[in-house]
C-alpha cells in the first residue's frame, strides 16, 4: 500500500504545473505574445460580437486594428458585447496557410488582463473546488489503482512460485484494469465546478484533460509492471537462498540420521547372533568370512557415511558384504541376483544407497522355507533397478525413520535427481538413475 501511495504521489506531484500552463492558455505559440524587445504587448479595445458569437476587438492603438476573438474564447471567458478590454495579442498562426495569408490575417486574442475596468480573474468566474480538495481526490484514487494493479501482479501462486506465463497473464489483466481506470478516473468540470469520472465527462476540444488522464495511466500501468517484476526478482532471488539453506540443513540431517539408521542396534544384534551360531557350529571358515564381511560392511558404513558420491564398483561391492550377512542369516530363504554390465562400474550414485533397499526388503517381506525371497540388482538403459517380489509380513518390525522420503532427498541434495518408486501388488522396484563418469 505504501508502494501505491507512493506512485500515486509521484504521478500527481508531476502534474503541479499543468494548472498553472492551463491559466496561462494552451494556445500560446513562442513568444508570439511578446514584442521583438521581448516585453508584453498590453492592447485595449472595444468588443463587438456577431450573431455567431466571434467577435473582433476595435484597437485603441494608433493603426486602429482589430483583433479576432473565437466563439470558444467568447464562451470560456463569459465576454459580452461592448466589454472594454485590456489584453495581449497574438500573430494567426497555422499550418494550411502561406506566409502571405497569415501575414494579412487579423491578429488574434491570447489573454486577457482587465475588463471594463476591474482586473480579469479567470478562476473567478467559476465556482471551482479548491486545488487541495481535487489533488486529495487524485492522490486516493490513483492510489487505490496503483495497489489493485500492485496486489494482481504480485500475488503468489499456490506453491509459491511466479512463472513467467502467470506473470504475462496478470499483465494482461493490468492493462484491462488500466483500460478501466482511464475511463474511471475524476477529473473536474472547469466551468462548473463538479467532480465526474472521465467516462461522463465531456471537454470541449481545447481542454487538455483526456490527455492528462492518459498520460497518467500509462506512467501508473508502466511503473506498476516494472515495479512488479522487480520485486518478483527479487523474491525468487530470496526464495533460492532461502531453498539453498534449507537444503543444507536438510542434508546435514539426512547424513546423520542415515549413520544413526544404517548402524542401528538391532542390525548390530541381529549380526552378532549370525556370527554366535557359526561359532556355535564350529564353522570357523565360515565364521572368519562373516567377521571379514562385517567388518568391511561396517568400514563402508563409516568411511562413505559422510561422502557424496561413489563408484557402483564401490556400492556393488559393498552391497554384496552386506547380502551376504543376510544370506547368512537366513540360510536358503534369501536369494540376490546380481546382473551388472561391468561397463557401469564407473558410473555413479549416492554412497548407501543400496543399503536401506536390502534392509527395507529384508525388514517388511515374510521371509521362509515356502516363501524364499529374491531381490535382483540390474542395470537397465543406465538405470540401477533393485526389485524384489512383494510377500509382507503379518507383523511388520518398526521402522527405523529412515525410508524411501529419506533416500530420495539424498538424491536430490547429491545428484539433483529423483528415484523412481514403482509399487504394485506383486512386486515393488526402486529406480536410481546413474550419473556417467565425467570425460577427462
Amino acid at each position: 500500500m505504501l508502494t501505491a501511495v507512493a506512485l500515486s504521489l509521484v504521478i500527481n506531484f508531476s502534474y503541479l504545473l499543468l494548472p498553472i500552463i492551463t491559466d496561462r492558455g494552451m494556445n500560446q505559440r513562442g513568444d508570439s505574445a511578446h514584442d521583438n524587445n521581448g516585453e508584453e504587448l498590453h492592447d485595449s479595445g472595444i468588443l463587438y460580437l456577431s450573431d455567431d458569437l466571434h467577435g473582433y476587438i476595435v484597437c485603441d492603438c494608433e493603426a486602429r486594428d482589430s483583433v479576432y476573438v473565437s466563439a470558444w474564447q467568447v464562451h470560456s471567458l463569459k465576454l459580452q458585447n461592448g466589454d472594454h478590454l485590456q489584453f495581449s495579442r497574438q500573430p494567426a498562426w497555422g499550418d494550411t496557410y502561406s506566409q502571405e495569408e497569415l501575414r494579412k490575417a487579423h491578429p488574434r486574442l491570447n489573454e486577457v488582463f482587465m475588463r471594463n475596468g476591474e482586473k480579469f480573474d479567470i478562476d473567478s468566474l467559476y465556482d471551482r473546488p479548491s486545488r487541495t480538495v481535487e489533488f486529495i481526490w487524485q492522490i486516493a484514487y490513483y492510489a487505490i489503482i496503483s495497489f489493485l494493479m500492485l496486489i494482481i501482479l504480485t500475488w503468489p501462486q499456490r506453491n509459491g512460485a511466479f512463472s513467467n506465463r502467470k506473470f504475462a497473464q496478470r499483465t494482461l489483466l493490468v492493462i484491462l484494469l488500466s483500460a478501466a481506470a482511464i475511463s474511471l478516473a475524476p477529473v473536474t468540470t472547469f466551468r462548473h465546478g463538479v467532480m465526474r469520472i472521465v467516462f461522463f465527462f465531456s471537454a470541449d476540444a481545447h481542454s487538455n484533460t483526456y490527455l492528462i488522464v492518459l498520460t497518467k495511466s500509462l506512467f501508473m500501468l508502466v511503473v506498476s509492471i516494472l515495479y512488479a517484476r522487480i520485486y518478483i526478482l527479487m523474491r525468487q532471488r530470496q526464495a533460492i537462498v532461502i531453498e539453498n539453506e534449507r537444503l543444507k540443513n536438510e542434508n546435514l540431517s539426512t547424513r546423520y540420521n542415515m549413520l544413526v539408521g544404517q548402524i542401528n542396534p538391532h542390525f548390530f544384534f541381529n549380526s552378532l547372533n549370525s556370527l554366535a551360531m557359526l561359532v556355535r557350529e564350529h564353522d570357523d571358515a565360515r565364521a572368519l568370512e562373516y567377521i571379514d564381511q562385517l567388518s568391511y560392511t561396517f568400514r563402508y558404513i563409516i568411511q562413505n557415511g559422510q561422502s557424496g558420491k561413489t563408484t557402483l564398483a564401490e556400492e556393488l561391492a559393498f552391497a554384496e558384504a552386506y547380502a551376504y550377512l543376510f544370506k547368512i542369516r537366513y540360510a536358503d530363504k534369501l536369494f540376490f541376483e546380481f546382473d551388472i554390465d561391468p561397463r557401469y562400474n564407473s558410473w555413479q550414485l549416492p554412497a548407501l544407497s543400496l543399503q536401506p533397499l536390502i534392509g527395507n526388503a529384508v525388514k517388511h517381506n515374510s521371509i521362509t522355507t515356502k516363501k524364499p525371497l529374491h531381490i535382483i540388482i540390474r542395470i537397465v538403459d543406465g538405470t540401477l533397478e533393485i526389485e524384489n517380489q512383494k510377500q509382507p509380513k503379518l507383523d511388520s518390525e518398526p521402522s527405523t525413520g529412515i525410508g524411501l522420503q529419506n533416500l530420495n532427498s539424498r538424491w536430490q541434495i547429491i545428484s539433483g535427481k529423483e528415484i523412481e518408486i514403482i509399487d504394485e501388488a506383486t512386486r515393488f522396484m526402486v529406480r536410481l538413475p546413474l550419473e556417467p563418469p565425467k570425460q577427462s
